[in-house]
């Protein structure tokens, strides 16, 4: 993730040493790893709610494609026409209501 190697590690953990001393750094780092824990659990839980939403649009978007399909063999069935030349409401509404006015 950062990219650190033995050298760089022994050089924090020598700073971290001389700045808080040998009585409070394990104290700082227990509570360090705490906290990275809980950040990485925040953003899994929100990297999951957004692939959650992302799926539920998905199947919103598939429900409203067949309920349309469902309008045009309905229309079809009513009208006489095969689906194919029907055109679905919410695309375009004016092209379908074209189409019935040239009927006779």
């Amino acid at each position: 993730m950062f990219d650190i190697g033995f050298t760089e590690m022994l050089l924090i953990g020598l700073v971290a040493l001389l700045a808080f001393g040998p009585e409070r750094l394990p104290k700082v780092a227990r509570e360090t790893g705490y906290w990275i824990r809980k950040a990485r659990s925040t953003l899994a839980s929100v990297r999951a709610e957004i692939e959650h939403e992302m799926e539920m649009q998905e199947l919103k978007q598939a429900m409203q494609e067949a309920k349309s399909g469902r309008l045009l063999e309905s229309a079809a069935e009513k009208g006489g026409n095969s689906p194919e030349h029907v055109q679905p409401e919410n695309e375009s509404g004016a092209a379908a209501t074209e189409q019935a006015d040239d009927r006779p």
